[in-house]
């Protein structure tokens, strides 16, 4: 069986490709699988850590700016988009997947488009309830479109196949044991904040943090593993560098970005982050505290709602960003992170939470796609 999947540009859309993966590779063992990735993004690094192989065409995003420098992007665009068909057929004809699985990303456009026109059968996957443009373009090409909740299905193409399934985690969040993960991390006694900036960076979280870890150095009461993300990594060191912080002081780690999310997350007393779909399934499957700061920059304002869903059920707290500032964000870390009995019980809400089926569904669905071709 040789199953072809594509999917990139964030951290959300990779992680649920690998989930699926690993998951078929446990039950089939001999399947040969291929990725597709987009020239120069992040999960060109990814995944080959993954033990997968991954092939990159040359395709790039939309830009919204209204500029000339806008504009000149998206002349690119379009022309990448237009002369991509010939690297897609050539992986295509050698590869010769049975089945294409695409986790979203303007990766998935070309090489999906391709696939169909060869009838190779196509399954997506999308991680939001407000499914992104690329999905809701290539739904009708698609044999099933696995969606993370009821409230996406409206939000895709009407006569498109659609079966919600929840949102797919790899299986070490849910079995990574707390001791363990501080062990490998060579944690003392004391707290561990986690906060995250996003797989790309989160320039308000960032900017928070960076007064966070200024407290955190100052204090020495907790240790501090951040991760800025891809793009705001340089910024962040330079504003530590000039509040005289070093970056390999006591008890912090200041990370681009976190490979070993699981550990970091077993390990973790309380998380601070933005809260897209993945990142909450995260947290619910480890069942990890969190402080959620909903990204306003999002469709309908849907991180809110995402946040909601953990603070009603006494998973969370959230603070909204236009309420955010660096002392109410300390303030709450301090009432929280030395209450273990309340971190304890935000855990155990969170891990109720979880649902553990989603991606033994998605690999049922693959396979009964599959055999009925």
């Amino acid at each position: 069986m040789r199953i072809l999947i594509t999917g990139g540009g964030t951290a959300g859309h990779i992680h649920p490709a690998l989930a699926i993966a690993d998951e078929i590779k446990k039950q089939y063992p001999d399947t040969e699988f291929l990725f597709v990735g987009a020239k120069g993004r992040m999960e060109t690094e990814i995944v080959p850590r993954h033990g997968y192989s991954i092939k990159t065409i040359t395709i790039q995003g939309f830009s919204r700016r209204k500029s000339f420098a806008g504009l000149s992007h998206n002349v690119k665009t379009v022309y990448y988009a237009l002369t991509a068909g010939p690297s897609c057929k050539k992986i295509l004809k050698e590869f010769k997947p049975d089945i294409a699985l695409a986790t979203g990303g303007y990766v998935c456009g070309p090489i999906l488009r391709q696939a169909a026109k060869q009838n190779i059968p196509i399954v997506l996957h999308d991680s939001n309830s407000f499914p992104g443009v690329t999905t809701k373009m290539l739904a009708k090409l698609a044999k099933v479109v696995c969606l993370p909740n009821e409230e996406a299905v409206p939000r895709i193409p009407e006569g498109a196949n659609t079966v919600v399934t929840g949102n797919p985690i790899r299986a070490d969040f849910y079995t990574y044991e707390k001791a363990q993960a501080r062990k490998e991390l060579n944690l003392d006694d004391r707290p561990l904040l986690l906060s995250l900036g996003g797989s790309l960076g989160a320039a308000r979280i960032n900017e928070l943090i960076v007064d966070v870890l200024k407290e955190s150095y100052q204090t020495k009461t907790i240790q501090h593993l951040h991760a800025t993300g891809k793009m705001e990594y340089d910024e962040v060191c330079e504003k530590l560098n000039a509040e005289h912080i070093p970056l390999n002081a006591d008890g912090m780690d200041i990370r681009r970005f976190i490979e070993d999310m699981p550990r970091c997350m077993a390990a973790a007393d309380l998380v601070v982050c933005h809260c897209g779909a993945m990142t909450i399934g995260e947290l619910l499957a480890s069942g990890t505290p969190s402080i959620l700061i909903p990204s306003p920059n999002v469709a309908e304002n849907h991180q809110y709602y995402n946040a909601m869903t953990l603070v009603n059920n006494g998973a969370a707290l959230s603070i909204e960003e236009k309420d955010a500032s660096s002392k109410k964000l300390w303030e709450t870390i301090t009432s929280l992170i030395h209450d273990s009995a309340r971190l304890e019980e935000m855990g155990t809400h969170a891990k109720q939470r979880a649902i553990t089926y989603s991606t033994k569904q998605i690999v049922k669905i693959i396979m009964e796609t599959l055999h009925s071709k």
